[in-house]
């Protein structure tokens, strides 16, 4: 059985997303064992509470560097017993220090298709206002290991989705999280948690 620690940062959908997917069958072996947000106002956390799942919050704030803070998220993830960490909209940049002690155990989705509108600063709607600015006519999403380099980790799966005329941030956002995130996280996990990776 796969344990897996999901991080957070703001809604959810993501998270609910591989809730419903254990649920209802599509993600097999796996189990969520833990949710962690780095904001206590994350409504994800309301989303874990709601399905009996252990939440924590590790605020950045409250540590005096990135390093410490790190420290305790690293502690909260191992206390866990998670296997694989899975940030499902977590706004936050993990350190090389980080990932390395969680090698191949930590993936991200990320709502462009890598190597488009992605690193340091592409994050949220942000990522679809670039998209929409340069005139793509497809983007999508990634899931991908992560490594050191933001959004540079080996990619897992990716899926395509029309830009349509008329496509505002919000609503490109929203056909990309129904259409392709809410799709390929989850198969990712399953893959995972089954040995197909």
């Amino acid at each position: 059985m796969l344990k897996i620690a999901v991080l957070v940062s703001g809604g959810g959908t993501n998270l609910q997303a591989i809730i419903d997917a254990i649920d209802n069958g599509k993600i097999t072996n796996a189990k969520i064992v833990k949710v962690i947000s780095n904001t206590s106002k994350a409504y994800a956390l309301e989303r874990a509470k709601n399905h009996g799942i252990d939440t924590a919050v590790v605020r950045k704030k409250d540590w005096t560097d990135n390093s410490r803070w790190e420290k305790s998220l690293a502690e909260e993830i191992e206390n866990s017993g998670a296997d694989l960490v899975v940030l499902a909209g977590f706004l936050c940049v993990l350190s090389a220090d980080f990932t390395s002690k969680f090698p191949d155990r930590i993936i991200n989705v990320h709502p462009s298709l890598i190597p488009s509108f992605c690193g340091e600063g592409f994050y949220g709607l942000k990522v679809h206002e670039a998209a929409l600015t340069k005139g793509v006519k497809i983007t999508g999403a990634t899931v991908h290991f992560v490594n050191e380099q933001v959004d540079g980790g080996r990619i897992i799966a990716q899926k395509a989705v029309r830009v349509l005329p008329g496509d505002t941030p919000q609503v490109l956002q929203k056909r990309v999280m129904e259409q392709a995130e809410w799709v390929i996280l989850p198969r990712a996990i399953d893959d995972i948690a089954n040995n197909r990776l």
